[in-house]
């Protein structure tokens, strides 16, 4: 079975027409696994919907005061502006059922050895602030989560979102069990990039080949030095050449040997591996559609029904 988390909150957003986050993207992916690809059928998938974690679940790993601010609307303005969304409870019951997603992610892949969450990437929300569209870092908050069970003791975040994990690096400074490992544009956001354990920054206009070439050997060398027990993987399309936040020159298909790349490695060393969609930029919600459903095709070509087995079996 292929467990896929997805919530119908995640598009459920009201922002003015012309602002440039694609909330639609996330009930348009859901669409077209389930009524075009017919994702249940083709792999023996299932779906699981996530129930919201609380704001006090939040406080091990963001400021408390940040957290009780921003949930009760008496962050500061610009604070608000920084994040980039105007405070609704809508965002907020958003923002609590998403990073539940990818906890419920880390779950399923831990009994099956994958779990797909059809959102998630919240990687520039540091201890004390949220930035570039991301309240709480759910990237984070998993990957203490996957520590808490039984034989994982070193997870590794792989981040292959354009931009840099900003958040998720300081976040986890101090944390030796979980390996920060983030893939991006050197010239994009954030313009301040502080140091992941791995950093692999490429220049503005990188190729599907280059891109594939360079990730490829520091991921080999990143997991034969590190071991991981389990792998949080961040599957970003704002890679592709058509991204409007983007810069870089990958193509479609790059998109999809890239997530199998990682997904493949996972298999192979049975090491379980929960991913998230990540980012992607367009106006025109739709076109992000294809490019996410790259992940899927990964995981359905890597793991068959027959090798997505529970930890009983």
């Amino acid at each position: 079975m292929l467990p896929l988390v997805y919530h119908p909150i995640y598009s459920q957003l009201d922002l003015p027409a012309d602002h440039r986050y694609p909330i639609s993207k996330y009930r348009r992916l859901y669409q077209h696994l389930t009524e075009v690809l017919k994702i249940e059928q083709q792999a023996d998938a299932l779906f699981y919907q996530p129930e919201a974690i609380t704001a006090a679940d939040l406080k091990s790993l963001h400021q408390p005061d940040y957290i009780d601010a921003l949930f009760s609307n008496t962050l500061p303005a610009a604070k608000m502006r920084r994040i980039g969304f105007p405070w609704s409870q809508q965002l907020i019951d958003r923002t609590l059922t998403s990073a539940a997603g990818t906890r419920l992610a880390v779950d399923l892949a831990y009994e099956h050895g994958i779990g797909l969450h059809l959102s998630g990437g919240y990687h520039h929300a540091h201890h004390d602030f949220g930035s570039g569209f991301c309240l709480v870092n759910d990237l984070a908050f998993a990957a203490r989560h996957a520590l808490t069970l039984d034989g994982i003791d070193k997870v590794m975040i792989i981040d292959c979102d354009v931009h840099q994990g900003d958040g998720t690096a300081t976040l986890l400074s101090d944390d030796d069990d979980i390996i920060t490992f983030s893939v991006h544009c050197d010239k994009n956001f954030p313009a301040r990039k502080p140091d992941s354990d791995i950093d692999l920054a490429l220049p503005k206009q990188t190729t599907t080949e280059d891109y594939l070439t360079a990730f490829e050997a520091i991921l080999n060398l990143a997991l034969a030095q590190h071991q991981p027990d389990f792998i949080l993987y961040d599957a970003g399309v704002d890679i592709h050449q058509n991204d409007e936040l983007g810069y870089f020159n990958v193509c479609k298909d790059g998109i999809f040997k890239r997530d199998h790349l990682v997904l493949n490695h996972c298999q192979q060393a049975e090491i379980p591996v929960a991913a998230v969609v990540g980012g992607g930029y367009r106006k025109d919600h739709q076109q992000l559609v294809e490019l996410h459903t790259q992940l899927f095709h990964a995981a359905i070509a890597v793991y068959p029904p027959q090798q997505c087995k529970t930890r009983a079996q």
